[in-house]
């Protein structure tokens, strides 16, 4: 069984065109990713898969490797699913799907997450962490509830669990890396959306509502994605101090 992280990279970001290619900090950020996952001990290769040439060439540039998907996908999974199939993985290899603007993910959770799809014997695998009352109101901070097993009920912008009597709820935030056996992958992404992942506009929850489980793994904490120039901005501070 092999294990390949793809990171999905394109240019035309709506908050931030061109994030890939940012290079404040000497490196554009898509370098700072590859890096971070490379550290990886679980992973055996990593690609970025692109629509663009401009981001497809930097990654040349600094020895990794990038492979060339269709520019009318409708997301990231789309993509990791063509890249997948251009890879040539067998249908119990795992893939790995790092955001290409999480440069400071941690190596430790990555090789996490993989432990927990191999020993699970699930089809998708996913990490949360903790998440504090105020920052849970809001929308962009996606919350997962888990089973007893450590399963996946159900992902929700909205405030889940409701804390109906103010007893103290504990709140997880859901992290946005996934790992997927590939055959579940191709078959994700041929699945069509379903009424829930539509109405939160979150794509896990497709698997969720074609009855297939997704295991998550509690982390210590989340690390800072970059989806603005003020978190570029930061984060080129860190890597300077």
């Amino acid at each position: 069984m092999k294990v390949v992280a793809i990171i999905p990279a394109r240019y035309g970001s709506t908050r931030l065109p061109g994030k890939p290619l940012l290079d404040k900090t000497g490196k554009p950020l898509i370098q700072h990713v590859v890096e971070a996952v490379r550290l990886v001990g679980s992973i055996e290769a990593v690609c970025v898969a692109t629509d663009d040439e401009r981001i497809a060439e930097a990654v040349r540039r600094f020895g990794g490797e990038a492979i060339m998907t269709r520019s009318d996908h409708a997301s990231g999974t789309d993509r990791l699913a063509e890249a997948a199939e251009k890879l040539n993985l067998a249908d119990n290899d795992i893939i790995v799907n790092v955001q290409g603007d999480e440069p400071e993910i941690k190596p430790d959770d990555i090789d996490r997450l993989v432990s927990l799809l191999t020993d699970s014997g699930a089809p998708m695998a996913t990490l949360a962490a903790s998440l504090n009352v105020d920052a849970a109101e809001k929308p962009d901070n996606v919350k997962v509830v888990l089973a007893g097993d450590g399963s996946a009920m159900y992902f929700s912008r909205a405030k889940i669990p409701h804390d109906r009597d103010g007893g103290g709820a504990e709140y997880l935030l859901h992290l946005g890396i996934y790992a997927y056996r590939k055959k579940f992958l191709l078959e994700f992404a041929s699945m069509p959306p379903t009424p829930a992942e539509r109405a939160e506009k979150l794509e896990q929850l497709r698997a969720l509502e074609n009855g297939r489980r997704i295991v998550v793994a509690v982390v210590a904490s989340a690390t800072p994605g970059i989806d603005t120039m003020d978190d570029y901005e930061a984060f080129v501070a860190r890597m300077k101090r």
